[in-house]
């Protein structure tokens, strides 16, 4: 491309420039030894990551749960995690110095007295009902050693600095969830914070009520508002193994942290550089200018040559399920779907396995349940009812609900007449998703459903007066984001339905309000008792497949592939590869 680029400035009107004889002075000096030398061992110092993205700010209070999962590689390196979330679970880092816990003494839960209305709802209004409920208190120990990259001690009032600019303007999606939960956040020492939840809130992940801390020196005279345009947004200054020198369009530049409390890192520094598509990142792999890449876009063929390369050893190839797991909605406020038999006629008519084998090659599981099967709270498939690909079964089904194709067009159709045509809406610009709406579309008019597919950009789809919050589709293609915490409330329960009366809020959009699936994920989410808890979850899910609000299809696949000797790795489904950087390792 740079040639390219050169050729077209000699030619004006397609009569090339002549070109000056370049003088002596313009000839660049032959490397001496010594000057290879050192651009070799400043190679061997140095961490190169590729990467296919590069976040537009590194504020570690993202905007979404999409867009941590675009930041999380950087911001690992800048921020540690102070409770990592890892395989599914939790583990810490050292920020903390515990996880607080009911066992350790480090949360506690207390009686308080709270006003109750009319409904029974607790209200901060005065009222005459007065009753006592739980409130969950928890303490957090933050890591003494913990310096910012200038020196400057990080200390409780720095992690409490997040929480007041946080109350002043919500940063993102889980800030704002956090702050609806919590009544209160102090200091009680240097080290030491207090988070005071909100009175009767109970969650099993009650220990994730932290605030991750913030440079009051550097940013208290920062408007709240616009902090994440500021900046320190763009180039932050942390408590992690590496800190931010420099950053440009393609790269950014980071530099051992002389501050850092744990095990330093083995490279001297660590350069992230982003390349346009996943061909030209392994090329780069493979002549030696890159120690590893990461992408979760990946085109079938490049698996095809990442496995030619894993088997010559040219690279390593690691791949993991991603926690973004794809699924197709119902509408159940479309008449045809509220028929169970309908339903489930198009979830044995989709060859989920023949999908997820031709876009991941077989390495991600097609799903029975919208929990992952590797969550510790996942139902085991044979407590669940499961639609394998039967389409003769699909077809019984279709007869059943009185679908038939008496013209034998090959479309089926009601008996007054109305053809079995569903809309499918997905989002815009995204090559996998295409492929599965295009694979379903086919599968369908195996079995006599046609299917139009519309596709809508993302920020559109997803705009809180977009058409799924509005309800406005037959069918959805999307992906959810799984985490440590199932969020069942969040997803199926009845007040997550987005209706006018709660202000379109909510991401139940299929509208599935199932009695006993409601009070089974109420007692899921609110309960402590880890027994009650995966109780509660398994009859939700073994309603849920039963009931089928939507085709549960599979995981994405997230890959890292790396040079020969590269050493220490650990990619993880939940975690980003960089959460243990100092353990890196060249193979000498």
């Amino acid at each position: 491309m740079a040639c390219m680029a050169l050729a077209g400035c000699t030619v004006e009107g397609g009569v090339p420039t002549p070109t000056p004889a370049p003088t002596t002075s313009a000839i660049a000096p032959i490397p001496t030894s010594a000057v290879i030398a050192a651009r070799i061992a400043e190679r061997s110092d140095t961490w190169m990551i590729g990467a296919l993205d590069l976040p537009s700010d590194l504020y570690p209070y993202p905007q979404s749960a999409a867009t941590r999962r675009t930041t999380a590689l950087i911001t690992e390196l800048l921020f540690p995690s102070p409770i990592l979330t890892y395989d599914y679970g939790y583990t810490v880092t050292g920020v903390l110095e515990r996880t607080p816990s009911l066992e350790n003494g480090d949360a506690e839960l207390r009686k308080v007295d709270v006003y109750l209305d009319a409904t029974g709802a607790i209200t901060t209004s005065v009222t005459d009902v007065v009753t006592q409920v739980d409130q969950l208190v928890i303490t957090f120990r933050w890591n003494p050693q913990l310096r910012w990259s200038d020196g400057t001690p990080v200390t409780a009032d720095d992690s409490v600095f997040a929480y007041e600019l946080a109350k002043a303007a919500p940063p993102g999606d889980a800030a704002a969830e956090l702050l609806a939960k919590t009544a209160a956040y102090e200091k009680i020492d240097d080290h030491t914070t207090r988070a005071v939840l909100q009175p009767d809130y109970v969650g099993a992940a009650y220990f994730m009520s932290y605030w991750t801390p913030l440079p009051r020196h550097l940013l208290k005279d920062v408007d709240p508002t616009r902090v994440r345009e500021s900046e320190f947004a763009r180039r932050p200054v942390g408590y992690g193994p590496y800190m931010l020198v420099e950053r440009t369009a393609t790269e950014l530049r980071f530099e051992r942290n002389p501050h850092y409390f744990g095990p330093a890192p083995a490279a001297s520094r660590l350069i992230v550089r982003v390349f346009p598509d996943l061909e030209l990142l392994r090329a780069n792999l493979l002549n030696g200018n890159l120690d590893l890449g990461i992408a979760e876009r990946i085109p079938p063929a490049m698996l095809t040559r990442f496995d030619t390369d894993a088997a010559e050893g040219t690279l390593q190839v690691i791949t993991t399920p991603s926690p973004v797991w794809e699924h197709i909605l119902f509408n159940l406020d479309v008449p045809v779907l509220q028929d169970i038999r309908v339903r489930r006629a198009l979830a044995y008519g989709t060859n989920r396995q023949a999908i997820a084998d031709a876009l991941f090659g077989g390495r991600t599981p097609v799903l029975d349940s919208w929990m992952l099967p590797a969550h510790p709270l996942a139902a085991p498939p044979d407590r669940l009812t499961r639609y394998p690909y039967d389409p003769d079964e699909a077809r019984r089904l279709l007869e059943e609900a009185g679908y038939a194709d008496p013209d034998g067009d090959g479309i089926r159709a009601s008996p007054d007449g109305v053809t079995l045509t569903l809309q499918l809406l997905t989002t815009s610009g995204s090559e996998v998703r295409r492929a599965i709406a295009r694979r379903f579309q086919e599968d369908m008019q195996v079995i006599g459903v046609a299917i139009d597919i519309n596709e809508a950009p993302p920020d559109e789809m997803f705009d809180t007066d977009g058409p799924l919050y509005l309800r406005q589709f037959d069918l959805a293609l999307f992906g959810w984001i799984a985490g440590p915490e199932p969020a069942g409330l969040q997803l199926w329960s009845c007040a997550a339905v987005p209706t006018e009366s709660n202000d379109y809020r909510g991401e139940n959009f299929a509208g599935w309000c199932f009695r006993d699936a409601d009070r089974a994920v109420r007692t899921a989410d609110t309960t402590l008792d880890p027994a009650e808890r995966a109780e509660a979850y398994l009859r939700q899910q073994q309603l849920w497949t039963q009931e089928l609000p939507a085709i549960p299809l599979f995981q994405r696949l997230s890959i890292v592939v790396a040079a020969p000797d590269v050493r220490g790795l650990a990619p993880d489904a939940m975690a980003p590869v960089t959460w243990n950087v100092s353990a890196w390792k060249r193979q000498r």
